[in-house]
């Protein structure tokens, strides 16, 4: 057999040694330096001949150094002459432009698409993509995992007395939709108004909530801005409780004073984003045994979707 090998870059290599453990197999060794100059330096310290060969790296902050990295661990085990090189990255950094949705600025997802195939990565696995036709920007296989599947059993055994689920805007309504139909919930949509990047402003609220116990469902959370005034207005509404589910835990700017201070009761996040600090509000779920058992079968040429049906 041509066997495996997994490589983790410095983003969050405590996620790469979980998938390994999972495995049963060495984390294999790579030495990833920085030049006096700040460029990086990346050397891979043993055989990649003929193996198929996984990076595991999320390009979460700092994003243009961890996408530089990734792109670099891949030129030097390319030209080790590996057989096949998968990015594992559980954050697909720069997702959030994937339009044009003004005159004059870029489509940053394409752009990052290009450069991880050029660079010579022959399959993606991800999770919860911001949009999900950003799988038809590459021309290579991108497989999307649902991280919904991990809030699934930990919503369950809470036991909620009056549940329902929640989209905190338009565009996160198919999601939404998924996670309800798994649970046999009704769901309720937040209807808001972005005037600028990181801002929002909450506009009225699709469905009753009075009495329920509410289930934001989002892909990211960013500063927090959205999630927090989305459960404001619920709570408003008549809502008893309001939690939200986040696979992708960014967490930037004022995020952590806004979920301490807000109407949020708790915030259940992956880790596919290692956290900056700790807060009694957040709970933490690992993502890196669905991230495991998708690399054991793509190696073995096995079905990826059956494990979300």
């Amino acid at each position: 057999m041509r066997g495996y090998k997994i490589f983790s870059g410095t983003a969050h290599p405590e996620f790469a040694k979980e998938i390994a453990k999972y495995l049963d197999v060495p984390l294999s060794k790579a030495t990833v330096n920085r030049f006096s100059d700040g460029e990086i330096n990346v050397q891979i310290a043993e055989s990649v001949r003929g193996r198929d060969v996984f990076i595991v790296q999320p390009t979460c902050a700092p994003v243009n150094a961890n996408l530089m990295e990734l792109l670099i661990m891949t030129d030097a085990i390319r030209r080790s002459s590996a057989n096949t090189i998968t990015a594992v990255m559980p954050y697909f950094g720069y997702a959030r432009q994937d339009r044009k949705a003004a005159p004059r600025v870029p489509i940053t997802a394409k752009l990052v698409a290009n450069l991880i195939e050029k660079a010579g990565i022959t399959r993606v696995v991800t999770i919860d993509l911001h949009a999900g036709q950003i799988q038809g920007f590459f021309d290579i296989p991108v497989d999307n995992l649902y991280g919904s599947i991990i809030f699934i059993d930990y919503v369950s055994r809470k036991n909620l007395k009056n549940p329902i689920v929640a989209s905190p805007d338009i565009g996160g309504v198919a999601r939404a939709r998924y996670f309800a139909s798994k649970l046999g919930l009704d769901m309720v949509i937040v209807d808001k108004r972005r005037e600028k990047a990181n801002e929002s402003e909450v506009m009225n609220i699709i469905g009753d909530v009075k009495g329920k116990d509410v289930i934001l469902i989002d892909d990211i959370i960013d500063t927090a801005g959205t999630i927090v005034k989305a459960a404001k207005a619920l709570k408003e509404k008549g809502a008893n409780s309001v939690m939200a589910c986040c696979t992708h835990p960014v967490l930037s700017g004022p995020a952590y004073e806004r979920i301490e201070k807000g109407e949020l009761d708790e915030l259940v996040v992956s880790n596919s984003i290692p956290l900056k600090k700790k807060s009694k509000k957040i709970k933490v779920l690992s993502v890196a045994p669905i991230f495991a058992e998708v690399i054991r079968r793509v190696y073995h040429n096995e079905s990826v979707n059956s494990l979300f049906m």
